[in-house]
């Protein structure tokens, strides 16, 4: 079955006025990446200029993603340990 194409980013953020905090997020389509760093360049702008925005940041989510994001099995030949140095 093919992958349909979805949106591959979000960008997101949160205006703060006073007390009262507002989160927003606006899509953005694959191809789109160089418009939503534009987009996350002028919130911070905003920022700069003491606009209360806050909580800039942006995800994406490749529509042709095999599995899920994260490990919850491993195999028997899994072996971490952590290693001090």
């Amino acid at each position: 079955m093919p992958t349909q194409e979805v949106t591959m980013y979000m960008v997101y953020w949160t205006m703060v006025d006073g007390d009262r905090c507002t989160p927003h997020q606006q899509l953005f389509e694959t191809a789109e990446m160089v418009a939503a760093m534009q987009h996350m360049e002028a919130l911070r702008k905003r920022q700069r200029e003491g606009e209360g925005v806050r909580f800039i940041t942006m995800s994406s989510e490749h529509p042709d993603l095999v599995g899920h994001p994260g490990v919850d099995v491993t195999g028997p030949d899994y072996d971490w340990k952590k290693r001090r140095r």
